[in-house]
């Protein structure tokens, strides 16, 4: 396949994307359906979901699931909606031992897409604040991810860890979880978390703070 400028465009995206692109991708960097089509026959792309392809041999990255997913949840205008959160934004960031089973993120509110299963969703507004973009995904900041395990409805037994680690990798500072604004619940297990972290012995907070 020659490299040509329209060739050159799609590679520059798919290549931010671990491979992947999606069917408006392409169009915007000059593939008609036509086109499209033409290469998937070929055999120089690879078919991955309805309006999802992949360049073929690109090499795989670690988190393709991730990736796969975030386009998959892209709107009218190419952007994607998924943002990972929670135990899966944990996992990410390395906060605490948790190994979760399913994919957590956050969407917009209003978001209907169909997505694969296995996806837990929670709905709310995110600032570009709440997220950091990763190769592919965005997954909510540290803090942004510690606030929202704290409001979260159910009990999280972890997050006294993962608060831990993040201020002793200075991931946060002690200030912002004081002072975050938030839910009666959220800020109570956060005060209940620092607690807990200050009686511990100085050896084992050491960093923390």
């Amino acid at each position: 396949m020659a490299y040509t400028a329209t060739f050159t465009t799609l590679l520059t995206q798919a290549a931010s994307q671990g491979g992947y692109f999606t069917t408006q991708q392409a169009r915007a960097a000059g593939y008609g359906y036509d086109d499209q089509h033409y290469h998937v026959q070929q055999g120089h792309w690879d078919r991955v979901a309805r309006g999802l392809y992949r360049l073929h041999g690109f090499p795989m990255p670690a988190q393709w699931d991730l990736i796969e997913l975030s386009l998959l949840s892209a709107d009218r205008n190419g952007t994607p909606q998924v943002v990972f959160s929670h135990e899966t934004a944990l996992a990410l960031h390395e906060l605490s031992d948790i190994n979760p089973s399913m994919l957590h993120a956050t969407v917009p509110p209003g978001f209907r897409k169909r997505l694969p299963s296995g996806v837990l969703l929670t709905h709310a507004r995110l600032t570009e604040q709440d997220w950091e973009q990763r190769e592919g995904y965005r997954v909510t900041t540290p803090l942004r991810t510690l606030l929202d395990i704290a409001a979260s409805p159910q009990h999280w037994p972890f997050l006294e860890d993962a608060v831990r680690q993040a201020l002793a990798r200075g991931l946060v500072r002690r200030r912002q979880l004081e002072q975050a604004p938030g839910s009666t619940r959220m800020r109570a297990r956060l005060r209940a978390v620092l607690r807990a972290i200050d009686r511990e012995p100085p050896t084992r907070q050491k960093g923390a703070h």
